[in-house]
């Protein structure tokens, strides 16, 4: 459970949908992805030349840093957040400026002050990976009005599909900001992680920009046609919806007895907040000699944090299960030390 991924597997309609199209692999698929584009245009409701797609928000996050920023440019962020970003900035030899968490959420207004000549993109996650948490609509319209329109703001909505029941949740699809990008992947709703589709929306000009340095033919032809069909799978997305909010709620309460503490989420995730990097260490890997796969977060630059994303019944209480095991063990360990 260390992934984000969808206990369920992936939309019954995208495993169909490649079965039908396996004796089509040696054609080459449109290079500018038109069906896929044109699905997702009739999905959100934008026009079709505000999409481009690629494999994964990964392979766009990389197209935005190389399109966006000259080497030696400062792009700013926060500290706690999706490492995927780190590390596209850091590949091609930007500065990384990383503003400190308020509560283990971003602290918009202290992103807003630290803009200066120098920066050329803003990069936010909402919901929050690993964190969970969000920035709500008046503080992200507080902010916007703060950012010249000559930086790019790039809002990364990975588990928008979580968050859409919290009220509170600003749907990055109703601003039309024409220094904005929005991201949104298939692969953790959807479960289509292992074929890699994303796609970014934003003003046309933002658009015709990617495209120029996107490879062609991506996604893949299988990936495309799965994404299709996943799309229209709105039964298998209320089914996962649900199984997310079943599993989580079930973790609270056991975290609650245990006295573990864990952040709110608006994601397929929770984040586990021991007291010392030491012991955050030792529960992770005394979970992992049990066979339970959780994801420390030090890489993102929380030491203190493991996340646990939501699973199947079974998963979720096997889970459980050696997780009581384990405070139970560290317990004694640590001499009740981070009870």
């Amino acid at each position: 459970l260390a992934s984000n991924e969808n206990p369920l597997g992936p939309s019954p309609k995208a495993v169909e949908a490649i079965k039908k199209h396996l004796a089509e692999i040696h054609r080459y698929t449109n290079p500018a992805a038109f069906d896929l584009v044109n699905a997702i245009s009739k999905k959100i409701g934008k026009d079709s030349n505000q999409i481009v797609t690629g494999s994964g928000t990964d392979s766009l996050l990389q197209y935005i840093v190389s399109a966006f920023s000259e080497e030696g440019d400062e792009l700013l962020t926060s500290e706690g957040s999706f490492i995927g970003w780190y590390v596209n900035v850091n590949k091609y030899g930007r500065i990384s400026k990383q503003i400190v968490q308020k509560d283990y959420r971003y602290d918009l207004e202290a992103i807003a002050e630290n803009i200066t000549d120098k920066t050329k993109i803003i990069y936010l996650a909402n919901p929050n990976n690993p964190t969970g948490t969000i920035f709500n609509k008046k503080e992200f319209e507080t902010f916007l009005l703060k950012v010249p329109e000559h930086i790019l703001i790039v809002l990364d909505e990975a588990y928008s599909v979580y968050a859409q029941t919290n009220t509170e949740y600003p749907n990055g699809l109703d601003y039309s900001n024409k220094n904005l990008i929005i991201l949104r992947t298939l692969s953790k709703a959807y479960g289509l992680a292992g074929i890699r589709v994303g796609f970014a929306v934003g003003n046309e000009e933002l658009i015709k920009i990617l495209y120029k340095i996107k490879l062609p033919f991506e996604p893949n032809s299988l990936a495309q046609v799965a994404a299709i069909a996943a799309l229209d799978d709105d039964n298998f997305l209320n089914k996962t919806v649900e199984l997310n909010k079943k599993s989580l709620n079930r973790l609270k309460e056991i975290f609650d007895e245990l006295n573990i503490n864990y952040l709110p989420t608006s994601a397929n995730f929770l984040l586990m907040i021991f007291p010392t990097e030491k012991y955050t260490t030792s529960f992770n890997n005394e979970c992992l000699k049990r066979g339970l796969i959780l994801r420390h977060v030090n890489t993102f630059g929380i030491t203190n944090g493991i996340r646990i994303n939501s699973g199947t019944n079974e998963e979720t209480e096997f889970a459980i299960n050696v997780i009581t095991q384990v405070k139970k063990i560290l317990t004694k360990e640590y001499n009740l030390q981070y009870t």
